[in-house]
């Protein structure tokens, strides 16, 4: 199913100043796949993804995508390279209508496509269309959730990371964010790496995933295999969202 490796992180230790975030993390997301990392609140989850971005830049160990090291690249010159993040919290821009906050998403070197990426944003998320002239910050939080994937699909990226998608949002919600990720990897092969507090959902859905405690790896499998953990069940599924 997957191929080959898109992203390796190796080793990584991440600092805000002389607190250690990150303790020597080892992730790898394969070409195709949808990769979960799961754990609690402050487990340096967001931490991870951030630094895949480049800021805060780790501070030792390495982070090669698609062959290159980019460990430390500034952030807009790793975006250019096609990973494309909707940040915990959404992050919209909430004076700009939906149709300009999906062309704040579409690179340069994109925008002889804009018309028909916007379409099938417009049919993924129905409801993006109904609001596209409408303000951001008028949108419900599901919606802004929507527009905060659909800004970063506009980049057509390589790599999507997605941080916290469910975070606050009604269940019915969720599972329609859910249903369009699954489809954007089985259609187009997408490949994403997911943080989800929502554990079960993530794992469901997820190829692969990793267990992030205190800034560590602890445990990694198939989503089946974790979900199926006795471990895992006790700490993250137990009374949890099924």
């Amino acid at each position: 199913m997957a191929g080959e490796q898109l992203l390796k992180v190796q080793g990584v230790e991440t600092y805000y100043g002389n607190i250690r975030a990150l303790a020597g993390i080892d992730v790898e997301v394969k070409k195709g796949e949808i990769v979960s990392l799961i754990g609690a609140n402050g487990a340096g989850k967001s931490t991870l993804m951030m630094t895949i971005c480049g800021s805060p830049q780790a501070r030792t160990g390495s982070i090669i995508f698609d062959g290159q090291d980019i460990t430390k690249l500034p952030t807009h010159e790793i975006a250019r390279l096609r990973i494309a993040q909707s940040p915990e919290g959404r992050r919209i821009f909430p004076r700009m209508t939906v149709l300009e906050n999906l062309q704040m998403g579409a690179g340069l070197d994109n925008l002889k496509y804009f018309d028909d990426d916007v379409e099938k944003i417009f049919v993924m998320f129905p409801r993006l269309k109904e609001r596209q002239s409408q303000r951001g910050g008028t949108l419900s939080g599901g919606e802004q959730q929507m527009l905060s994937i659909g800004r970063a699909l506009m980049a057509r990226p390589k790599l999507l990371l997605l941080d916290e998608p469910s975070l606050g949002l009604a269940p019915l919600i969720v599972k329609g964010i859910f249903e369009a990720i699954k489809l954007l990897n089985e259609k187009e092969g997408l490949t994403v790496f997911l943080v989800e507090q929502n554990a079960f959902a993530a794992l469901k859905l997820s190829h692969r995933a990793y267990v992030l405690v205190n800034g560590k790896v602890t445990m990694s499998g198939s989503g089946k295999e974790l979900l199926a953990n006795p471990e895992v069940r006790a700490a993250y599924l137990e009374g949890g969202r099924h």
